[in-house]
């Protein structure tokens, strides 16, 4: 496959055959290697062939095979002419993270970090297959994912700030819940505040870096040794039966004639079947920000408890991965609507958008990628470049290098954990085989991806943070 460099951290594949549109990718040459070895480049060229797609197939820092679309890819679509794909967000819809900021600094709480882990993972579930604490109606399902985060507030889980504090006001307002299926509210029913599995984490973090003083100020992160508290979580088993219902139905309806992958199935985006999975899809993402908002409230509820107080705890910001939007950008000097597929990706807008929260505007959008166990995670802002180079997209992670099974094969979950105490990281986990799993080892290189998003453009870099303590599923 021919690749054509750009600069030390853009390639392009020309559009060639089927292609409508270049493909694009950003990356570095030590991060291109990865890519190269499974099937992101190959996704990223097929995704080019798609019906409506506009400007190029963008692909993120941290890309790794996925399903149809590469994970890290990035796609707009025009409103007319164009389609809605279920492979495009991914069957996680809206996985997120949400950082709180805290007055602690990690001398306050390091000899209560156990503890602390210890009091999250009884306020919190996680493992597969876990239920939740609450216990809800059917039609109260249907409510939250109407309201999303909102419900969640009005039912005594956080404040109203956290709302102005969330992507999309921690609601979807085009979410129809009547269209998810019986077996998706099924499943949804008990595991509305639960952390999950596979990568989903909660972790007590300390500020190690700032690199713009005046950006974290607006952020809330003040100094060096500061506190943090990131959650990693999505729709759990509610937002996968809404992909997995969608590809059957797409399938059955429009076939896989013309697609260069059947995974790519797809529905145009203005047809029936089109606007009935943008609507389902969006009652997943508002499951996913209720359950990190009474994911937060427990969190604030647990430092209440071993710290004394929560007071200070206020919110940063909660971005949304594995989503579609309709976005105004402009393409060709003319400000157009389309439909823009972020899987596995991070919306990156730079200063002045209207979607921005008033008290960030002036600064950009804040940007939330974090790394695997025990490594980093960083804080950036979106820039104005970034709307030209990727519809306002950046990385969403490290992005995996190596399958589950292939980490269970060369990592144990004991020695890792050892590994970080000996770091002085706390970890609490409901397996071993997760951990094994997850191994920093089984993913890029996060200080590399973050530079690739910094150099490129797509995102400034505002702070870095290390890990105190892990909880994982």
């Amino acid at each position: 496959m021919e690749l054509k460099r750009i600069n030390d951290y853009t390639w392009e594949i020309p559009k060639e055959g089927d292609m409508k549109v270049p493909a694009l990718i950003y990356t570095s040459a030590k991060l291109l290697e990865s890519v190269r070895r499974d099937m992101t480049l190959k996704q990223a060229k097929n995704v080019a062939c798609l019906r409506g797609i506009q400007r190029k197939s963008y692909v993120m820092p941290d890309a790794h095979q996925g399903y149809g679309f590469p994970i890290g890819g990035v796609a707009a679509f025009d409103m007319d002419d164009g389609i809605i794909s279920p492979g495009g967000v991914g069957y996680d819809i809206n996985c997120g993270v949400r950082l709180l900021r805290t007055d602690y600094t990690e001398r306050d709480i390091h000899e209560r970090r156990a503890q602390l882990l210890a009091e999250m993972s009884k306020a919190v579930p996680a493992g597969v297959g876990k239920g939740g604490i609450t216990r809800l109606s059917r039609n109260v399902l249907l409510e939250v994912c109407a309201k999303g985060a909102e419900w969640a507030v009005e039912n005594g889980y956080g404040t109203r700030e956290d709302l102005e504090r969330t992507e999309e006001s921690g609601r979807m307002e085009a979410a129809d819940p009547s269209y998810l299926s019986p077996r998706a509210v099924e499943r949804g029913i008990p595991q509305l505040g639960t952390l999950g599995a596979g990568n989903h984490f909660l972790e007590i973090q300390k500020v190690s870096e700032i690199y713009d003083e005046q950006v974290s100020r607006v952020f809330g992160i003040d100094s060096v040794g500061q506190v943090l508290m990131m959650i990693h979580c999505g729709s759990r088993g509610l937002g996968h039966q809404v992909a997995s219902d969608y590809i059957r139905l797409m399938e059955n309806k429009f076939g896989i004639r013309g697609l260069p992958d059947r995974e790519l199935i797809n529905a145009p985006i203005r047809s029936q079947l089109g606007e009935r999975y943008y609507k389902s899809m969006s009652a997943a993402v508002n499951y996913a920000f209720a359950n990190r908002q009474m994911i937060a409230h427990w969190v604030r509820d647990v430092f209440a408890k071993v710290m004394g107080s929560s007071e200070g705890m206020s919110q940063v910001y909660d971005v949304c991965h594995n989503v579609a939007k309709f976005e105004k950008h402009k393409i060709d000097g003319k400000e157009r609507e389309v439909c823009i597929h972020r899987k596995g990706a991070t919306r990156s807008f730079g200063p002045g958008r209207e979607e921005i929260p008033e008290i960030f505007r002036s600064v950009g959008q804040p940007v939330i990628i974090p790394g695997s166990m025990g490594t980093a995670s960083y804080i950036l802002v979106g820039t104005s470049e970034a709307e030209q180079l990727s519809f306002g997209s950046t990385a969403h992670g490290a992005g995996r290098v190596m399958s589950r099974h292939e980490a269970l094969r060369r990592f144990r979950g004991e020695q890792i954990k050892q590994e970080m105490e000996s770091r002085g990281i706390e970890l609490k986990s409901t397996s071993w085989k997760g951990v094994a799993e997850e191994a920093s080892g089984a993913y890029k290189d996060v200080d590399e991806v973050v530079k690739v998003s910094h150099k490129a453009g797509l995102g400034k870099l505002v702070a870095k943070v290390v890990p105190v303590g892990v909880m994982k599923g």
